[in-house]
């Protein structure tokens, strides 16, 4: 973002893949998502996906630091986060994380999945239908095919990173059909969701995204994770009363940062088109839309009343 306000306020600007900052800040973020995917291999669904908010709390501090622009709403929001973060990490359930190929074929053909993957074929199959046939781009419809997709994701990169860490551990598992079939299936849902999520952040303010967004996916994260890996099997009742506490209290910390969050434009309040001939400089050549001569130019009376 801070690369794109500097390209933008110079005289000529350039392409932004010429800006270091840019790919700087590009390189960080692929690293953190390389980080991000090995956190799966290590830690429950449960805890991985909600840890996302922690993302939102960095970007608002680092806003301050970069962007100069600092809120009571900011204190506020990470609070909750950090409040409700210490909590997921507490009460988060404590299952074993060596998943095998075998173990990961055995879930994908028990009862639980198979119910819960037509369940969700026949929602998202709707909800596309809505889409293509009745162009319905409403955000709540966009943003629940893309928890959709992530449900899958998040099993498939889950199943893949535990394969590889037990791989890089000495017992290999890339020899089984079902680490190709994850990465197809990680590959393909990835893609789809990218596709809704851009169409959505284009037709919507990024800060109704992305609160929403972090809600339905964590929601849809962490219910795959207990239907298709059981985390929360033989969890207290009161474990799982704070872990939904903390998720809450992560969602409302969120949504307090968004909140009215403004986005940075450039504030251009005329079309500068330099001297037009046979016509006197006038104080602003784009007319206000709702004055009565709307349309056309000022003329020199009104400019001398505009200006007085």
């Amino acid at each position: 973002k801070c690369a794109h306000l500097r390209l933008a306020c110079e005289t000529e600007p350039k392409p932004y893949y010429t800006s270091k900052l840019w790919w700087c800040g590009i390189t960080l973020l692929g690293l953190g998502e390389v980080g991000n995917f090995t956190a799966y291999g290590f830690a429950p669904i449960a805890l991985v996906a909600p840890l996302g908010c922690v993302s939102v709390i960095g970007s608002a501090f680092i806003s301050v630091l970069f962007l100069k622009t600092m809120r009571a709403a900011d204190i506020l929001g990470g609070t909750l986060t950090a409040t409700g973060t210490y909590l997921l990490v507490t009460f988060t359930p404590n299952v074993p994380q060596e998943l095998t190929a075998r173990q990961v074929q055995n879930y994908l053909v028990s009862w639980p999945f198979l119910a819960y993957s037509i369940l969700e074929i026949i929602i998202f199959c709707i909800l596309l239908y809505f889409y293509k046939r009745k162009a319905v781009k409403h955000i709540m419809v966009l943003l629940m095919m893309v928890a959709l997709l992530a449900s899958l994701t998040v099993i498939a990169v889950k199943a893949v990173a535990s394969m590889i860490t037990l791989s890089v551990k000495g017992k290999m598992q890339l020899t089984y059909p079902v680490f190709y079939i994850m990465i197809v299936l990680m590959a393909i849902s990835c893609a789809f969701q990218v596709k809704f999520l851009n169409q959505a952040t284009h037709l919507y303010k990024v800060t109704a995204v992305v609160p929403i967004n972090f809600v339905f996916f964590t929601t849809s994260a962490i219910f795959s994770g207990v239907v298709f890996y059981r985390e929360f099997q033989s969890a207290a009742l009161l474990s799982v009363f704070m872990f939904l506490f903390g998720c809450l209290l992560s969602f409302l910390g969120v949504f307090v940062i968004a909140r009215n969050k403004k986005e940075e434009h450039l504030q251009i309040p005329f079309i500068d088109c330099g001297h037009i001939p046979g016509q006197k400089l006038t104080g602003k050549i784009q007319p206000d839309s709702h004055s009565s001569c709307y349309g056309t130019l000022n003329n020199e009376d009104d400019s001398v009343k505009s200006q007085s």
